[in-house]
C-alpha cells in the first residue's frame, strides 16, 4: 500500500509563481516538496496554537473564573495597553534619537 496520495490542487497565479521559484532557485528539488514543506508549516503552527490554547489561555480562564474579581473590562485593558504600547514608543524613539545624535 502507498505511503502517499496524489492530489491535483489549483493556486493563484502569485503562489504557483513562488512555488515554481523556489524550485528554480534549488530549494526543493519538485514543486511537490515545496507543498509539503509548506503544509508541515501551517501543521506545525497550527500545533502551537493549540498548544498555547489548552495551556495558557485555558488556564487564565481557569484562574479568572476562580478569582473574578481580577476581571477587567475591555475598554480597560485596551487603554492599558495603548498606554504601554505609546510609552515603548517614545522610549525606543529616544534611544535612536541618543544614538543619532551620539554619531554626529
Amino acid at each position: 500500500m502507498r505511503s502517499t496520495q496524489q492530489f491535483s490542487i489549483t493556486l493563484p497565479n502569485e503562489m504557483a509563481k513562488a512555488v515554481r521559484a523556489k524550485v528554480a532557485a534549488g530549494d526543493y528539488a519538485t514543486e511537490s516538496e515545496v507543498i509539503r514543506d509548506g503544509l508541515r508549516v501551517l501543521l506545525a503552527r497550527d500545533q502551537v496554537i493549540e498548544d498555547w490554547l489548552r495551556k495558557d489561555v485555558a488556564a487564565t480562564y481557569d484562574r479568572l473564573e476562580a478569582e473574578s474579581s481580577r476581571a477587567m473590562a475591555a475598554n480597560t485593558v485596551k487603554a492599558r495597553r495603548t498606554a504601554a504600547h505609546a510609552k515603548a514608543k517614545a522610549k525606543a524613539k529616544a534611544k535612536a534619537t541618543r544614538r543619532t545624535t551620539s554619531k554626529a
